[in-house]
């Protein structure tokens, strides 16, 4: 333990002791916390934005795009249903007995991969209000078919 001993003006010694346990079980604990933690500093991450290249930079020469990028793929999750959107063509699956389309979206997406065999990306439009695990399901639809690039923007209010 760490100990001070100093005179007094009366004769009088103070004797005080400091208690170094606490500070030890503290510096134990953060040193264990940062290494179990250092794992987690590489998380990947989707990146979000409202360009599916994401921004320029004049260090970085410009990503080359993926085949068929012309062909807009993207599936918008409201609340009334998906909307699948394939270059121009709207194509609408509606929810029924409050149950999303799983089945009807990946029966659409792969005719769209029939269509398009070499396309991999595609963009996921959710609105901030909806159930996070929609946009899990979407992307879960879309990686099972084949667009592995996926892309994800907020599809404004529902």
């Amino acid at each position: 333990m760490a100990h001070i001993e100093s005179g007094g003006g009366n004769g009088r010694t103070r004797n005080v002791e400091l208690n170094l346990v606490p500070v030890i079980d503290l510096m134990s604990v953060l040193i264990t916390f940062l290494l179990i933690t250092a794992v987690w500093t590489q998380v990947s991450m989707i990146q979000i934005g409202s360009s599916l290249y994401g921004k320029k930079s004049d260090t970085q020469p410009a990503p080359t795009p993926p085949p068929n990028a012309d062909v807009v793929l993207k599936v918008d999750v409201k609340e009334a249903g998906y909307i699948l959107t394939v270059g121009k063509q709207v194509i609408s699956l509606p929810v029924v007995n409050q149950q999303y389309d799983d089945a009807g979206l990946i029966a659409q997406l792969q005719r769209v991969k029939q269509l398009y065999p070499e396309k991999v990306d595609a963009i996921v439009a959710m609105a901030d209000t909806m159930p996070y695990e929609q946009l899990i399901k979407a992307m879960d639809n879309l990686l099972s078919t084949g667009f592995s690039a996926i892309s994800v923007a907020t599809g404004g209010p529902n």
